[in-house]
């Protein structure tokens, strides 16, 4: 265990990060598979400016890949546009 002042401060900010992220992770992977369950056109064209800006803000804080925030939202664009 960690015996410095700033090392157990880190500690503590290290697992409110964690759970944080972990939160708006499972979030956007919900989002996520909400969206691709939509069969109406006007609610998933409403849906998807949300669920892009929640993939948007996981890529900005090195949740997950930038590269894989922009296959998941050019698949979602391509659903919604099926649609």
């Amino acid at each position: 265990m960690a015996n410095h002042k700033s090392a157990l401060k880190r500690v503590r900010s290290d697992e409110t990060k964690r759970l944080r992220n972990k939160y708006q992770h499972k979030t956007t992977r919900n989002a996520v598979r909400k969206l691709r369950e939509l069969s109406k056109k006007k609610e998933a064209e409403k849906l998807l400016p949300t669920v892009v800006a929640m993939l948007d803000k996981l890529a900005k804080n090195n949740v997950i890949h930038k590269n894989k925030a922009a296959n998941l939202k050019s698949s979602l664009q391509i659903h919604v546009n099926s649609l």
